[in-house]
């Protein structure tokens, strides 16, 4: 699975430690998830989708699809 959540963190000017307190996770949680070696649970997909108010669509999907 790829996802932009590494962009859209950016845009926010958080870093991963940051972006993993909001979402009550590790940093290395944070990491994990963009490096796409741990794909997140749906209720974590859907938290992260409301944090930055989009679609869960558009932060994750297929690999040939981004």
């Amino acid at each position: 699975m790829k996802n932009s959540l590494k962009a859209l963190r950016a845009q926010k000017g958080w870093s991963q430690a940051v972006l993993g307190e909001e979402l009550n996770v590790s940093r290395q949680t944070v990491n994990a998830i963009e490096t796409g070696r741990y794909d997140p649970s749906l209720p974590l997909a859907f938290k992260i989708a409301r944090l930055f108010s989009c679609a869960i669509e558009d932060i994750f999907s297929e690999d040939e699809e981004l």
